[in-house]
């Protein structure tokens, strides 16, 4: 009986009686070709316009028995790197080309992996015999659920979270949801303390003096829970250069409103959260809020004579015990007021006019 030759390796399979003198020859020979298979390396340049068939030579070392493969070369066009049919075997390819095309490994006559046009990568292969398989093993990215069995170390890299990405808990509900500006060169830093010390989140990045929004989504509010320490506090100033009689106080979007043109009449001021939510529906029962409207006086001076919340008149507790008369002339008069809710749409009001000359 004659020697025959595997089907995936092409390792030289001898008969018994056969090769006299020159066994131990083909058996180092097979073993060399294994230990290729196994941890074999080889570099093969593609072709620029039909890349590569991987050789597979009978009782020989050839470079499509290689347990590594790196591709190079230039490629023009889309090529194929062809494995013959009815080889069975494990590969992890790297397309080291160079050119924006794509690098497709297959069998002679059935199908395979591709790599795309930017897609410089690596990738754990196999041929099943008729087709070429992705793995999915060489990349996270690959694996649609990865789980940890340890700590991630990020060994001082950083992590890339897409935009609009989140970070999610065990029901895949948003902990932190990240929103990307294009041209960002500012950011939060967060950093922790050691004992009796303060943790800290501050605005960083390359600008030099950076503000830090906190948004609520709606008419929602931040709430601090516990004490606070403010150390230095601006409050939201609207300017208005015309007057009015009847102002709409938007205590969601201000907290002072100073009128720079002089009052002609007598006005009302109404209390609301903005133009499409009430004070009511903004507020909770036991909450107060305090804003002040500042009003021009020429030689002739005007006062508030009515007071709302959302549209509806209130009789407010005047600081001294009396509601104003009258305004103080070539003067601003300051009228603070403080809503109190007490229940569902009910406020009492604490107000004061105040002359500043």
């Amino acid at each position: 009986m004659a020697n025959s030759t595997s089907a995936s390796l092409k390792l030289t399979v001898q008969a018994t009686g056969e090769n006299s003198g020159t066994w131990g020859q083909i058996t180092n020979t097979n073993l060399l070709i294994l230990e290729q298979a196994i941890g074999g390396y080889s570099s093969v340049a593609l072709n620029a316009t039909t890349g590569a068939t991987l050789t597979f030579s009978n009782g020989a070392l050839s470079n499509g028995k290689d347990a590594v493969i790196k591709l190079t070369g230039t490629i023009t066009g889309n090529v194929n790197v062809v494995i013959p049919d009815s080889v069975e075997k494990t590969y992890i390819i790297e397309n080291a080309t160079s050119g924006a095309f794509t690098v497709t490994v297959k069998t002679s006559s059935g199908n395979g992996v591709t790599w795309g046009t930017t897609d410089k990568g690596k990738k754990m292969v196999y041929s099943d015999g008729t087709d070429v398989v992705d793995t999915a093993f060489t990349e996270v990215s690959s694996d649609y659920s990865p789980t940890l069995s340890g700590i991630l170390d990020t060994n001082g890299n950083d992590i890339i979270i897409d935009d609009t990405g989140a970070l999610e808990d065990d029901s895949n509900n948003e902990y932190i949801k990240f929103s990307k500006t294009a041209t960002a060169v500012n950011e939060i830093t967060v950093a922790n303390a050691a004992a009796s010390g303060t943790p800290n989140i501050s605005a960083t990045g390359d600008d030099t003096n950076i503000d830090l929004n906190l948004t609520p989504k709606g008419i929602g509010r931040v709430t601090l829970n516990g004490s606070g320490k403010i150390q230095g506090l601006a409050e939201k100033v609207t300017v208005s250069g015309s007057f009015d009689s009847d102002i709409d106080f938007d205590t969601q979007t201000q907290g002072v409103v100073l009128s720079t043109a002089a009052a002609t009449a007598n006005f009302t001021v109404n209390l609301r959260g903005d133009g499409s939510n009430s004070l009511d529906s903004v507020m909770d029962v036991g909450e107060s809020i305090t804003v002040a409207y500042i009003s021009k006086q020429n030689a002739t001076a005007y006062y508030n004579t009515t007071v709302k919340v959302d549209g509806t008149g209130v009789t407010p507790v005047w600081q001294g015990g009396a509601a104003p008369t009258g305004g103080n002339v070539t003067s601003n008069d300051v009228y603070t007021y403080t809503a109190i809710k007490t229940a569902g749409s009910t406020f009492t009001v604490l107000a004061a006019q105040t002359q500043f000359a």
